[in-house]
């Protein structure tokens, strides 16, 4: 059974919502960095990018990851996988690292891009920025800017549509573990 959780509506006010976040835990910009994890996450980083600026009127560093090559799972993910480019925008070094992502589950993607992200310097201090926390952690983590909890079950999905990938904004919550055909 698929259930939409939040609209297109729900969706932005999310977003404006963790962008004020942001700016009441960061009113410097220089001290921080928006990095997207490749593919959802990017684009929430860049909305959120968007937001602070019309918040600030400045614009916030922001890059994106892809951590393709340090997972476990890419035989379960993709046939053949491609590795995307990595362009992270910013020196991270000695600044604090907002990785953004659409869905905290188990935690290994975040594991993946820590990795991925070592390669690039030495971050004062990195968080995690979500649309969706559904719990069943597996890895000790937790998310620093959270847009929704969401309680499931473990072969429950939740996907957040995007309407620079999926076409429309929205989050949907497969009960049961229904996949879906985008």
């Amino acid at each position: 059974m698929k259930k939409v959780i939040a609209n297109e509506t729900d969706v932005k006010a999310m977003l404006d919502r963790l962008a004020c976040e942001i700016v009441e835990r960061y009113p410097n910009l220089d001290e921080y960095c928006l990095i997207g994890i490749k593919t959802r996450g990017v684009h929430i980083a860049k909305r959120l990018q968007e937001r602070i600026e019309k918040i600030t009127g400045k614009t916030p560093a922001m890059g994106e990851l892809d951590i393709t090559f340090y997972r476990d799972d890419l035989t379960l993910v993709a046939q053949d996988p491609q590795m995307k480019s990595t362009a992270l925008g910013a020196d991270i070094n000695g600044k604090v690292v907002i990785l953004a992502d659409d869905v905290l589950y188990s935690g290994k993607t975040l594991l993946c891009a820590l990795n991925a992200l070592a390669q690039f310097g030495r971050a004062e201090k990195t968080e995690l920025l979500v649309m969706v926390d559904r719990g069943h952690h597996k890895l000790p983590v937790h998310s620093a800017f959270t847009g929704r909890y969401v309680h499931t079950e473990g072969d429950d999905i939740i996907h957040v549509h995007l309407k620079e990938k999926d076409g429309d904004d929205c989050i949907v919550h497969n009960i049961g573990g229904q996949q879906e055909v985008k």
